[in-house]
């Protein structure tokens, strides 16, 4: 069974996604691959879609990666790793192979919008797989454009913030509720500000792919500080304040138990975090204060919606 851990200095030393990748100072992606693939025991293979995780850690001739990876368009990366884990259990049933784990990095481009079809598709087989989205709230790769992940009101080069409009007009996506709704065996938040907690449901997921329970999913909170204006040295401030602000949960959905993993009893305001990000800072103006109360009222009635689900035994 996976080793479940209190304090940091527990994580193991050894690693399997090394330096020398191209991600920028600051970016949220590289602690949680590097917890993922120590978390996950035993063999494993990673199938990463288009976006900057891929890009910047495969710049030919070098690559990042230290176990079987492969690269596959923005829209088939479940389809891919349904592949895999199909042809790795035949191997092993008929050529008497070792099982290798398979894992899963996507973007929100790559998972919100474009990937959500091939995504679904391998919840709804039943493909024993984990699947991540890294949420960095837009298409950073490609220039900062709105996705269905950006949230109200963020400005992005698709979604200005200007005289037309104040920023992104609609609300980010609820891709929980979506892979939720598939009833898949285990699906959880995760946030870089809360590596044991990341840790700890990372290992989760190793333990029940060895019992070959899946699918699996995530989703990442993953700070970006290009796309979202910010000092590279706030991105766990930010990831910290998306939690205390209850506008990202942590919890997770354990075979139809939802259970809230970070209790918030005294949420931060909002303005704490849209504050130190330029994509909000105009939310702050007195013309735009009807968004900021409905970016407000979003996260209270989320919130409010959680922790009812919570209290009841199961949820499906």
């Amino acid at each position: 069974m996976a080793k479940t851990i209190r304090r940091l200095n527990e994580i193991p030393r050894e690693e399997y996604f090394v330096s020398g990748h191209g991600l920028c100072a600051g970016c949220g992606i590289p602690p949680m691959v590097r917890i993922a693939l120590k978390a996950v025991e035993g063999p494993k293979v990673v199938v990463n879609a288009t976006g900057c995780l891929e890009v910047a850690t495969t710049l030919y001739p070098h690559t990042a990666w230290t176990i079987p990876w492969i690269h596959n368009a923005f829209e088939n990366a479940a389809a891919t790793a349904s592949g895999i884990e199909a042809a790795v259990k035949a191997l092993v049933r008929k050529r008497g192979w070792k099982s290798y784990k398979v894992l899963v990095f996507g973007g929100d481009g790559g998972t919100f919008d474009i990937g959500l079809q091939s995504l679904s598709g391998a919840l709804e087989r039943g493909h024993r797989f984990i699947y991540v989205c890294y949420d960095n709230e837009a298409y950073m790769n490609t220039g900062i454009q709105r996705s269905g992940a950006t949230p109200l009101g963020a400005a992005t080069t698709t979604s200005p913030a200007g005289k037309v409009i104040p920023g992104k007009p609609e609300n980010k996506k609820s891709l929980m509720d979506i892979v939720i709704a598939h009833r898949i065996p285990y699906a959880a938040t995760i946030n870089p500000a809360y590596p044991i907690d990341m840790w700890n449901k990372f290992a989760k997921a190793s333990d029940y792919l060895d019992r070959g329970i899946g699918p699996i999913f995530f989703h990442y909170y993953s700070p970006c500080p290009v796309g979202w204006r910010m000092d590279s040295a706030l991105s766990i401030e930010v990831a910290r304040l998306a939690v205390q602000t209850r506008l990202w949960p942590l919890y997770e959905v354990d075979h139809g138990k939802l259970t809230i993993n970070v209790k918030v009893p005294k949420p931060k305001p909002i303005e704490d975090y849209i504050r130190i990000q330029g994509r909000f800072r105009h939310l702050l103006k007195p013309e735009n204060e009807h968004l900021l109360n409905n970016l407000k009222k979003f996260i209270e009635v989320n919130w409010e919606r959680l922790q009812k689900l919570s209290e009841l035994n199961y949820i499906f």
